[in-house]
């Protein structure tokens, strides 16, 4: 895919009006209120999958209404230590569910506590699979998970999913051993963009790290972008022609770059300039309003100039880990020997 977006210096300006709506933050603490108003239910059952230097929890918390929702928790082998360990919470990509504890155990292995957000009704399209149900219907969509609700906001299935992201921060600051003041979320795509959500959503986190994130200013995304999912929205609105602004309306309340605005916790951003799936525009529309009503949070993007969605991949986990180290309060002997041989 050649360059096809702004060129570097307008992506490092670009700050568009999305015209936001004016009930925003009444619509997301009106709904976090009603979730809350369940218990979290948090359990966890520990799993013996012969990995003998982290231990594997399978996790259940409950979202969005009260729906169950699964996870796997990942740590340092050992149970309690003399001190509390930071967590890290991360979202999949769009299709993909929880999959196999094993597939991920980056964060575990430098020494935090890995919660892995099973994403509700996804986890067929890639992968090794999904365990959550989403038990809530929608009126008529196209195929996929864009679409569903898509003519009101309080219907939209990804008013769900971003509760349950915010649930699952309250679920991995209640695991014993966790300090709850060091968490932070990640993601890469959709995953990157569930953790803008959780970035607006919850005040105090310590930092966030979105990957390609998808889901940032829609209507310009859905101008430029000719992959899924994107597609689904026009798709949708090329057979309900009249629903256009109904569907905008919907999808402004869902914006990665309205939720990057609310975000305090310093930022660790990704993007790829020849990404056809996340325009670059896009990615940079929420990283340049991160943190705006705030002011003076600290942020930085990786660019990686001739990837894809792919985006750094293995190379930006590098990057995250000295990143995330030196705000969490240092890392363990093996990262430091890592970054100081550089």
């Amino acid at each position: 895919m050649p360059l096809y977006d702004l060129d570097r210096a307008a992506l490092e300006t670009y700050l568009p009006d999305l015209g936001e709506p004016a009930d925003f933050d009444a619509f997301w603490a009106d709904t976090l209120a009603e979730t809350r108003a369940v218990d979290l239910g948090l359990a966890m059952t520990r799993v013996d999958l012969g990995l003998t230097l982290v231990d594997v929890f399978d996790v259940e918390f409950a979202g969005f209404a009260g729906h169950p929702i699964k996870a796997w928790l990942t740590r340092p082998a050992g149970g309690a230590t003399d001190r509390l360990l930071p967590a890290v919470v991360e979202y999949n990509g769009y299709g993909g569910g929880r999959g196999l504890p094993h597939e991920r155990l980056g964060w575990a292995a430098a020494g935090y506590v890995s919660l892995f957000m099973d994403t509700r009704g996804q986890g067929s399209r890639w992968g090794s699979g999904g365990d959550t149900p989403d038990p809530v219907g929608s009126g008529p969509a196209t195929p996929g998970f864009m679409t569903r609700g898509i003519l009101d906001p309080a219907d939209h299935y990804y008013r769900r999913v971003f509760t349950d992201a915010v649930r699952a921060v309250e679920a991995v600051r209640a695991v014993e051993g966790v300090d709850p003041a060091r968490v932070s979320v990640t993601g890469a795509s959709q995953g990157g963009g569930i953790a803008l959500a959780a970035a607006g959503l919850v005040p105090d986190l310590l930092a966030v790290m979105p990957d390609v994130p998808f889901g940032c200013h829609f209507r310009r995304a859905v101008d430029l972008s000719d992959r899924e999912p994107y597609t689904e929205i026009t798709t949708y609105l090329s057979v309900h022609r009249a629903h256009a602004a109904a569907a905008f309306r919907t999808l402004s309340y869902l914006d990665g770059v309205s939720f990057a605005r609310r975000a305090t916790a310093p930022g660790l951003f990704s993007v790829a300039l020849m990404d056809p799936i996340c325009p670059p525009s896009t990615v940079y529309a929420a990283y340049n309003h991160y943190g705006a009503i705030a002011g003076g949070v600290e942020k930085e993007i990786e660019v990686y100039p001739f990837n894809e969605h792919e985006g750094g991949g293995g190379h930006q986990f590098a990057r995250q880990l000295p990143w995330l180290a030196a705000r969490a309060g240092g890392a363990p002997t093996s990262t430091r020997l890592v970054v100081a041989a550089r």
